[in-house]
């Protein structure tokens, strides 16, 4: 009798990344990427991508909106290692070059349907004085190589929360 090969699920991921709130900042652009474990494979879509830049409605909300689209499918033998999306939001500061203004991630909703999730966003900050106001003149402030490591346990110290700033809102399908 032949052995059967390990059963598979198929995990499809649709939706967008709507808007996000950030009050003291304009001309924002969005960059999502996925976490997920080792057990786990694209099978088809996108794994990364970034949007337009959009600058505040002319509303009371001021909201940032991008109705910016996901569409991807993962497949995986066991739940471990449940993919994560990860955000990070950019846009120009004083100087004109472009820093992270804020950095989420959240898991892919476990249940099907239709989901709202709002993600909080962080931003690395400086350990000391003397390194604020280095990155301040120069232009460079601090940020991730690789932004996967919001998603990760370990690593995430010098993040900081700005008060006040709810975050993206995302639905996921």
């Amino acid at each position: 009798m032949a052995a059967a090969g390990p059963s598979v699920f198929l995990l499809m991921v649709n939706g967008q990344v709507e808007s996000a709130q950030f009050p003291e900042f304009d001309n924002l652009y969005c960059k999502y990427c996925f976490v997920y474990g080792q057990d786990w494979a694209p099978t088809a879509g996108l794994e990364e991508g970034i949007s337009q830049i959009t600058s505040k409605s002319r509303d009371a909300c001021q909201a940032l909106v991008w109705n910016f689209p996901i569409d991807i499918t993962f497949k995986s033998t066991n739940p471990f290692g449940w993919p994560q999306i990860v955000l990070s939001v950019y846009g120009p500061d004083v100087f004109g070059n472009d820093v992270v203004r804020g950095y989420g991630a959240v898991h892919v909703p476990f249940s099907p349907g239709r989901h709202k999730r709002t993600i909080p966003m962080f931003v690395p900050e400086s350990t000391s004085k003397l390194q604020k106001f280095t990155s301040w003149f120069m232009g460079r402030r601090p940020e991730y190589t690789d932004p996967k490591v919001v998603a990760q346990g370990e690593g995430r110290e010098g993040l900081v929360r700005p008060p006040a700033l709810p975050g993206v809102h995302c639905f996921l399908r």
